[in-house]
């Protein structure tokens, strides 16, 4: 999820190698009970050339960032994903939350007008202290809150309404989720890149052929060698799914605190098993579905 203002968003994606760990979930009420570890490959031979000498080490990236963008804005209405998050709160990594999750975009017409408002559902399959846990967020309804439920036999009918920028709902995450999905990802990397642009010390790399279970993706690695107020990050990784052309998945790392010490890992977002343009109507983003727990 992400932060609501840029000063907080540190769009960080970043890890001590290219080979990485996290979690998804198979497609389906079944598959969602069997969590997997998916493997991240990559080439050994990066991709460092830039098309023009004199431009930013970013400017490739970014305009993939804008073709993405594009790519959402024109082609996907909405997508179902398993989504899983590994965050730093406070100072510690907590471990990985796995979540069913369907967002559906905002659509406007030619005037601005909204059409259909930015809309998530998610389930929370583990670990065990959050399964069954089900939230519901449509943008101008429910008077700007989130509805959300816990698990478990006692308080899975206890169905309350909450600020998503609140200390309720902002426990134990670093974004509301406001701001969540691959687009709001895109947008955010936009703005650092921007940002990071107006100076130097980063080096960008590229690695066709890299994998995400059976995805073939593009990795771009970004590293800011040496720790600057103006600089979010040390190192950053993002897979760009070759077929969808949107990102799937993000991590960002912090400089070690000390010479020879693994970066600490700020925040890491995978999103699987995606499936564009279902067709989403009121109902996936109504507390009445039958098919929820509220």
């Amino acid at each position: 999820m992400a932060e609501p203002t840029l000063s907080r968003r540190r769009l960080l994606l970043a890890a001590p190698a290219l080979t990485l760990g996290a979690a998804s979930l198979l497609r389906g009420e079944e598959g969602r009970n069997n969590l997997k570890e998916p493997v991240y490959r990559v080439s050994n031979n990066p991709n460092t050339s830039q098309p023009v000498a004199a431009q930013h080490p970013l400017a490739p990236a970014m305009e993939i960032a804008k073709r993405g963008l594009a790519q959402i804005d024109q082609n996907v209405r909405d997508y179902e994903c398993t989504l899983v998050k590994r965050e730093q709160i406070n100072g510690k990594v907590l471990d990985p939350e796995y979540m069913y999750t369907k967002i559906r975009n905002e659509q406007v017409d030619a005037n601005g007008n909204v059409i259909t408002p930015f809309s998530v559902y998610m389930k929370f399959v583990a670990p065990a202290n959050i399964k069954g846990r089900e939230v519901i967020y449509v943008k101008g309804r429910n008077n700007g809150n989130l509805i959300a439920h816990e698990g478990g036999n006692l308080l899975k009918f206890v169905t309350v309404p909450l600020d998503p920028n609140g200390m309720m709902a902002m426990r134990n995450n670093r974004y509301p989720i406001t701001e969540i999905g691959i687009r709001n990802l895109i947008v955010r990397l936009i703005e650092v890149a921007e940002e990071d642009m107006k100076y130097g010390e980063c080096e960008v790399k590229f690695y066709q052929g890299a994998k995400i279970n059976d995805r073939i993706c593009t990795a771009i690695e970004v590293i800011h060698p040496t720790p600057r107020s103006n600089f979010r990050f040390h190192k950053a990784h993002i897979f760009i799914d070759d077929q969808l052309q949107v990102p799937i998945r993000y991590a960002a790392w912090d400089w070690p605190k000390k010479p020879g010490a693994e970066p600490m890992l700020f925040e890491e977002y995978t999103y699987s098993n995606m499936k564009m343009n279902n067709g989403f109507t009121d109902a996936d983003f109504d507390t009445n579905n039958k098919s929820y727990a509220f």
